[in-house]
């Protein structure tokens, strides 16, 4: 398996700054002065703190209306996209980070999207709601029904997350498509590191947070 994997220190987050926790750790993952594709970016609240803060040269693909114009009252490069139509029209290599938080699940083709964003980048960020979670392994085993927890709180039916996946199938989807795994945290619901999540973290952890690159062949 083609993995360097760092779990220490994880993620600590800072505060005062506006983000999501969760924003927090990816910005403090991403070198001053790079460029950066934020896929799914929401409101731009990524962006905008990671131009500010670290001088990023940043672009977002968001579906949203609401959103895309959020991102305009932010001074974000936005630009209208559907993650499933992928990323033909960048050149490789055209961004040093290509990030990809909590839209994993979403996306039609989650291997394709992967391979994608590494070819566009030469380094990827990914986290998503970990299904190997002791919450949702009891609530299949016990109560026989598909499981909603504080990271899938929808019912199977209104759920917009169709290819859940444990953290042991990510990295062994990375390990597939030859893609490095630099750096992984995991978290609680609230993006919290706790020391017990990193025993066991394919059982305690609810989230996975993930930086990668493609393998560099020996």
């Amino acid at each position: 398996m083609n993995q360097t994997v760092s779990t220490a220190p994880t993620a600590t987050l800072p505060t005062g700054n506006g983000l999501r926790s969760d924003l927090a750790v990816i910005a403090e993952w991403i070198a001053p002065g790079t460029r950066v594709l934020d896929l799914g970016c929401g409101d731009g609240a990524l962006l905008a703190h990671l131009a500010a803060a670290r001088d990023v040269r940043g672009y977002g693909l968001e579906l949203d209306l609401d959103n895309i114009a959020a991102c305009v009252d932010r001074g974000v490069n936005v630009i209208q996209r559907d993650l499933d139509e992928g990323l033909a029209d960048f050149d490789e290599g055209s961004f040093d980070y290509v990030v990809m938080s909590q839209a994993l699940q979403v996306v039609h083709a989650p291997d394709r999207l992967l391979r994608e964003m590494l070819r566009v980048g030469r380094a990827g960020i990914v986290t998503f709601p970990n299904f190997g979670h002791w919450s949702t392994r009891a609530q299949l085993a016990l109560g026989g029904r598909m499981p909603r927890t504080r990271t899938l709180p929808s019912c199977w039916y209104n759920t917009q997350n169709i290819h859940l996946c444990t953290l042991r199938d990510f990295e062994a989807l990375c390990a597939e498509q030859q893609l490095e795994i630099l750096r992984r945290a995991v978290t609680d619901a609230a993006h919290r590191s706790r020391p017990g999540l990193r025993l066991w973290p394919n059982l305690r952890a609810e989230i996975g947070m993930y930086l990668l690159r493609r393998a560099r062949r020996s």
